[in-house]
Parts: C-alpha cells; structure tokens; sequence
C-alpha cells in the first residue's frame, strides 16, 4: 500500500489520500485498506476505510480516503489495517 496526499486546494479543503492498491498474487483478490489520520501527537482523529473488489493480478486501484476533521487541522495519515480477501 502506498499513501499519497491530496492538497486541500484540490479537494475540496478536505484531508485526502490516494490509497495505492496492487494486486500482487496470481488471482484476483479484493482489499480493504483502514486509514488512520493523526494529530500532531500522535492520536488518531479520524478514521477511513477503502477498498476494491476483484482486483486482477498484476492490476492497481487508486481509491481515495478523506477525513472529516476541518483542514485546518494538520492531520498524517497512515495505513492502519489492510486485507486481502
């Protein structure tokens, strides 16, 4: 998995992610990705889930993960569960 920001300028003055999915096996396989956003301290703040289905082998999807705090809030997303299934 492989986070990349979103500027707020772009999206609607929300925290974004684009969340990199790559289908790595050799069937198709569908994720759920759960992206933590934390505070400065540390502490998660917000929460959001993403995934895709049937994913082909050898295939990415980009799906994109927002947050609900305020954007003028510094927040730092991380991945804080994946799964195939």
């Amino acid at each position: 998995m492989q986070l990349t920001g979103v500027p707020l300028s772009t999206s609607g003055g929300l925290h974004a992610v684009i969340v990199t999915i790559t289908n790595r096996t050799g069937s198709h396989a569908s994720y759920a990705v759960k992206i933590d956003f934390d505070d400065t301290s540390g502490k998660t703040v917000d929460t959001a889930i993403v995934g895709t289905e049937n994913l082909a082998p050898g295939k990415t999807a980009t799906p994109v993960a927002f947050s609900r705090e305020p954007g003028s809030t510094t927040l730092v997303p991380k991945v804080a569960q994946a799964q195939r299934y």
